[in-house]
């Protein structure tokens, strides 16, 4: 059976390593996420649920009695002092999510895009770099001249 575990926080690593060296079976869901750091854009890992993760244990499991005691381990989630379990389903249907994302190409320098608004609708260009959190660079091919051109992320297709 899957539970849910609160985690201190900034600590859902610590307590992931903990509780599996203790044997149990854990399950930190993340994703990578495009942010703006100093006006570039990095991809970062964050916890898809943050503050939470699943453990998977009997209910009769001796390691029950070492989980709230465990290094990064807050509590675990419960109702009338009883953990409250969690459908295998639910786990199943986010671990086949987090697959599918995997599956997404992330855009490269180099790469053709179409324009699908603006004054350059249905023009062809070449991504060049992200231009803050919301914009990219493209170069458009315009009166037989590249020429760079900021313009919002939205309007590119891949």
């Amino acid at each position: 059976m899957w539970f849910v575990v609160q985690h201190k926080p900034n600590q859902g690593e610590r307590a992931r390593v903990n509780l599996c060296n203790q044997g149990v079976t854990c399950f930190y869901p993340q994703i990578y996420v495009d942010k703006c750091k100093l006006g570039k854009r990095v991809q970062q890992c964050e916890a898809l649920f943050p503050g939470y993760m699943f453990i998977e244990l009997g209910e009769e499991d001796p390691a029950w009695s070492k989980i709230r005691s465990t290094r990064g381990v807050q509590k675990v989630i419960g109702f009338a002092g009883r953990p409250t379990p969690v459908a295998d389903g639910v786990i199943a249907q986010v671990r086949g999510m987090l697959g599918s994302l995997g599956d997404r190409p992330s855009i490269c320098p180099g790469q053709e895009v179409c324009v699908t608004e603006g004054p350059f609708k249905d023009l062809k260009a070449v991504f060049q770099s992200f231009d803050g959190e919301q914009r990219a660079l493209v170069l458009v091919s315009f009166m037989q001249q590249q020429c760079s051109v900021a313009m919002p992320w939205s309007a590119l297709k891949v």
